[in-house]
């Protein structure tokens, strides 16, 4: 190549990178100002969405039994079933007035109900004398039912004497429940 061709070449090589350079630079671009936000009512806040009603619960299939008052341990007619008495004596005692009044009204309202009054007495005393104790002792508590209006059918008063005792021992706690009249009701 000839010199004077050279400085030429030259400058077209620089012209042509210079053009090159300039188109592959980036120029800042005015970055256009934010659009103003529309002005929008508010939303509702939506409506909470409806509970799932709940699953019903499935039925039990086993009977439900409710066992007379006289079978349910609950029960103060259940429980709570004799009368106690003083040392040789067959009458009622004031405090037992509310347990035969219960048994009464019961008994009342349940006239298919029968029960037996099972006369009790302590150990002390002949057989043929603790007999006919424990006999006047429920025979006293059969007449106080029957002031509540409990009929003869449904009673029966027997007598154990000394023969069933509810505390073994032979001093006075032994012997004071053992003076007893139980009333028994049937087993269903």
């Amino acid at each position: 190549m000839p010199t004077t061709q050279k400085p030429a070449f030259s400058l077209t090589l620089l012209m042509l990178l210079t053009a090159l350079l300039a188109a592959c630079s980036s120029t800042p671009v005015a970055t256009p100002a934010p659009a103003p936000k529309p002005t929008v009512a508010p939303m509702p806040a939506p409506a909470p969405a409806p509970m799932a009603a709940p699953k019903p619960t499935p039925q039990s299939t086993v009977a439900t039994v409710s066992l007379p008052e006289y079978l349910d341990p609950k029960s103060d007619i259940f429980s709570k079933r004799s009368v106690y008495f003083d040392f040789d004596m067959a009458v009622v005692k004031p405090e037992f007035t509310g347990l035969v009044e219960r048994h009464g009204k019961f008994l009342m309202a349940n006239p298919r109900v029968a029960i037996k009054i099972e006369g009790n007495t302590d150990e002390r005393g002949s057989a043929e004398y603790n007999l006919a104790l424990g006999q006047k002792r429920a025979e006293a508590v059969r007449q106080a039912l029957k002031i509540y209006g409990v009929k003869d059918t449904q009673m029966e008063a027997i007598s154990w004497g000394s023969e069933k005792p509810k505390a073994a021992g032979h001093d006075e706690s032994a012997w004071a429940q053992n003076r007893r009249a139980d009333l028994q009701y049937p087993g269903k």
